[in-house]
């Protein structure tokens, strides 16, 4: 899987497993901080706690992720980890 930055995705960006789950991984960056976006979809059913967890672990580096609100009977599910580096933003006038 190539991994993306600042959200140029496309098919290089998602694998698919042999069971059938599709997983998107994306990073946006920015000089004070870094987003990463992990996308876990099916065709037949909502994916698991486990099989998300299990492809968090080896996609999320330096950051917890989270899962965003999702649409009602969706069978994709979002998450992110939001990093950043407050003493590189600029300062509040």
């Amino acid at each position: 899987m190539k991994l993306p930055v600042n959200r140029r995705v496309d098919e290089r960006h998602r694998v698919m497993t042999p069971d059938g789950l599709s997983v998107w991984y994306t990073i946006q960056v920015s000089p004070h901080s870094r987003i990463q976006e992990v996308i876990f979809e099916r065709s037949d059913r909502v994916p698991s706690d486990e099989e998300c967890q299990r492809w968090l672990r080896l996609l999320v580096v330096g950051a917890e992720a989270t899962e965003a609100p999702g649409l009602p009977g969706a069978r994709t599910r979002r998450f992110e980890a939001f990093e950043r580096s407050p003493e590189r933003e600029a300062p509040l006038a």
